[in-house]
């Protein structure tokens, strides 16, 4: 009988999959919770079985039809030697299976398998290039350390100017305000949110620091002014790797674009798959060198 192939996305607020036989036709798609596997090894894990359950419940297949199914995950965080090393324990039940990153499955999914590379910015931020042999990876070591152009340290820097303004330390703006009464107006209330938050809970305010810029709101449109110059650091030495074929994949990869300066948004192509379509086109490659 024909393989199956699996696909499976992790990232750091949801992990999605997507189930086709060999011709490449859809039986499933799933759709589960977070699965970094740096920040939450075993969330991760147990994400990632679930959703794995799902696609096969969902396509009505019985449990030998794992037998025959090659799997491709790319997950957040699997560019940390140490998880690569506690991911070489995981061995679902597969006729094979192969782990990359996030964002190296989105690379594939976004050129179709041909050289070129992505910058994802969603909650995080990481980069990959493809010159047809393999990845380089750029960034992706995390909110404390990394994720320049993310969701996430927007959300800080946010969250930071606000308290900055209602100290009176900057002037302060209707964006400001209007973060800080989500707070109660309280520096103390924002501290005790902080030490539980979550790089996805920072991301939450992204939505109304963009709206806040496209009404001109001063700090709003800074703060995304400063957004894209992250972002152009990190892409040039992608462009400088892929040929010049760079897309932009993840929540922000849209509302940035009007910021980014106008040679950088020249140079972007749009992303011919996402980055399920380039896991189910790995595993399909890899599919072929499998013994019959």
């Amino acid at each position: 009988m024909q393989s199956l192939m699996l696909g499976i996305d992790g990232g750091g607020t949801h992990c999605r999959g997507r189930l086709t036989d060999s011709a490449g036709r859809l039986l499933a798609e799933a759709k589960g919770g977070p699965a970094n596997v740096w920040s939450q090894f075993d969330a991760a894990i147990v994400a990632i079985e679930q959703v794995i359950e799902d696609l096969f419940t969902q396509a009505n297949l019985p449990a030998e039809a794992r037998d025959r199914t090659v799997i491709v995950a790319g997950l957040a965080g699997a560019n940390v030697a140490s998880v690569q090393t506690r991911l070489a324990s995981w061995q679902p039940r597969c006729q094979a299976r192969y782990l990359f990153t996030d964002v190296e499955i989105a690379c594939a999914g976004a050129h179709a398998g041909a050289p070129g590379a992505v910058f994802i910015i969603g909650t995080g931020s990481q980069g990959a290039a493809w010159d047809g042999a393999h990845f380089t990876l750029l960034g992706g070591w995390g909110f404390a350390l990394s994720d320049a152009g993310s969701g996430a340290i927007l959300g800080q820097r946010a969250l930071r100017l606000a308290l900055l303004a209602h100290e009176e330390i900057v002037p302060g703006s209707a964006l400001t305000q209007r973060i800080m009464a989500s707070y109660q107006n309280s520096p103390e209330q924002l501290l005790i949110w902080s030490k539980q938050a979550t790089p996805a809970d920072w991301g939450r305010v992204v939505p109304e620091v963009f709206a806040a810029a496209q009404q001109g709101d001063v700090h709003g449109t800074a703060l995304v002014q400063q957004c894209a110059a992250d972002i152009v650091q990190m892409v040039q030495p992608l462009l400088a790797r892929s040929h010049g074929k760079l897309a932009l994949m993840g929540g922000l990869a849209e509302p940035i674009q009007a910021w980014l300066p106008a040679d950088i948004a020249a140079l972007l192509v749009p992303p011919q798959g996402d980055a399920l379509s380039g896991a189910i086109r790995l595993a399909t490659q890899f599919s072929l060198t499998l013994p019959a």
